[in-house]
């Protein structure tokens, strides 16, 4: 015996528009990814997306700074130059010369965090906007690490001397061992005052967080925004150091690898934030 369909006596005009809003069964269910990425489009669930360039607090992740005001602050996704030759033989190179080109490897690792950043503002950080410009310290491993930035991102690169690494004085293509050997006793409170300066004119740690400190109030300056700067391990450290507000004896205790990339977030208040420190760009 075979079973009738029951009858649907609804206006033909209703039936039609039933259907239209009827799920589509032929459809599958939304991939982990496909949800990952509604959820950091709206991560309070509410249904509705910010219009472009502007947020809400509750768009904000858990685990960002509380704040409880709408204020969008200008973020700096801080990435350090590829290898060099003085980065393998672990020398001091500083400001007071161009220094050395990127190697191979050092290219290479360019190359990844280009490609890492590309993602900030798409399928990494969410809640960050895509970069809008490239600044460079003058340094060539820097410019030359800025230049793959640069073609990845689509942007022209602006240098800026504020980024530049640290001035070593007499210190300037020594490793730690010969500059112990010459100056004892010297180079473990460079890193661990802060406040101490190398002979020959150089840089103490703290001289370099005034000048870092400075570099991005002026990027605060210019509202809200992602500006990619490509520094030095030095200078970074100066960066996250005062942008946290710790001794400048501290900074050395923060890992800045080659072609890392560190991400801060600079209100008008100055209640800032550190969002990444870090982060090695290969691997991903």
């Amino acid at each position: 015996m075979t079973s009738t369909p029951p009858r649907d006596d609804r206006p033909a005009d209703d039936r039609h528009a039933a259907d239209a809003h009827a799920p589509d069964s032929s459809s599958a269910d939304p991939s982990p990814a496909d949800a990952l990425a509604a959820s950091a489009a709206d991560p309070a669930g509410s249904g509705a997306s910010a219009a472009p360039g502007t947020r809400r607090r509750a768009d904000r992740p858990s685990g960002s700074v509380p704040r409880f005001d709408d204020d969008e602050p200008t973020t700096v996704v801080l990435v350090r130059h590829g290898q060099t030759t003085m980065t393998v033989s672990r020398g001091y190179s500083g400001s007071s010369e161009p220094g050395p080109s990127l190697d191979e490897r050092g290219r290479l690792q360019a190359a990844a965090a280009a490609a890492l950043v590309h993602r900030v503002g798409r399928d990494l950080w969410g809640d960050i906007d895509y970069p809008s410009e490239i600044v460079a310290s003058p340094m060539v491993r820097t410019q030359e690490t800025a230049a793959v930035m640069a073609e990845r991102l689509g942007l022209s690169v602006r240098t800026d001397a504020a980024f530049r690494e640290a001035h070593f004085g007499h210190w300037q293509g020594l490793t730690s061992e010969q500059i112990e050997e010459r100056w004892p006793g010297r180079l473990e409170p460079w890193h661990t005052t802060g406040r101490l300066r190398p002979p020959g004119g150089g840089e103490s740690i703290e001289d370099v967080g005034v000048r870092l400190r400075a570099g991005l109030d002026a990027l605060r300056a210019g509202g809200s925004r992602t500006v990619v700067v490509v520094s030095h391990a030095v200078a970074i450290r100066a960066a996250l150091g005062v942008t946290l507000g710790a001794d400048p004896g501290t900074w050395s205790q923060l890992r800045v690898a080659p072609a890392s990339v560190s991400i801060i977030r600079l209100f008008g208040d100055r209640r800032d934030e550190i969002a990444v420190a870090g982060a090695p760009s290969e691997g991903w």
